[in-house]
């Protein structure tokens, strides 16, 4: 009962707040180990959370782990997805060119802080999933609750680079989208996130 009323019972990273605002706050997170999975979403029938699965059978929350111990992972929130345009078969960075520019979605496990590096990490089985290693990040971010669509994303985003922009925060990247909570969970009880990498 508790998921659907919006109750987070799983590991959160934990952050510095640097400074808040009655807009936003900036946040410095520590280094962490991620599973991901970057894809083109036409790969899920245009699903663009299609990567979940993938992570999901990785950590073994629909059954057996699929990593090399097999380990049970512990699922953590938020989940993170990431828009971009990229040239296929690249790495997760932004990039905008012309010929074989594709959509893609990079979606993202922050592993339970046990996990200090990849190595550490059982090796997925699915070689779409990826473990790497993210150091030291500030954000800013916004909360809000209900369903994040993409007009509501773009929304939040718009604002909170105006609201960074404003206040003198150099912009170093795009915005990822943080979501808490299961999809059962109700719209007006869901905790989400838009934040943006700064200097």
């Amino acid at each position: 009962m508790g998921m659907i009323l919006g109750k987070i019972s799983v590991e959160t990273p934990k952050y510095e707040l640097i400074q808040s605002t009655t807009d936003y706050e900036i946040r410095k997170y520590p280094a962490a180990v991620i599973a991901q999975v970057t894809y083109d979403p036409t790969q899920f029938k245009g699903n663009k959370d299609g990567g979940f699965m993938l992570l999901a059978n990785y950590i073994g929350a629909l059954g057996n782990p699929q990593n090399s111990k097999p380990e049970t992972i512990a699922m953590t929130a938020p989940v993170i997805t990431k828009s971009s345009e990229q040239i296929a078969m690249t790495a997760p960075v932004v990039t905008k060119t012309g010929d074989g520019e594709k959509n893609t979605v990079t979606m993202q496990f922050i592993l339970p802080a046990k996990y200090t590096k990849a190595e550490e990490a059982p090796k997925p089985l699915d070689e779409r999933v990826v473990i790497v290693e993210e150091g030291e990040r500030k954000y800013g971010a916004v909360k809000f609750s209900g369903t994040a669509n993409d007009k509501t994303v773009k929304e939040k985003v718009e604002n909170l680079k105006k609201w960074l922009e404003r206040d003198g925060f150099k912009i170093i990247g795009e915005f990822e989208l943080a979501r808490y909570n299961p999809p059962w969970t109700l719209p007006p009880f869901k905790t989400n996130e838009v934040m943006i990498p700064v200097e």
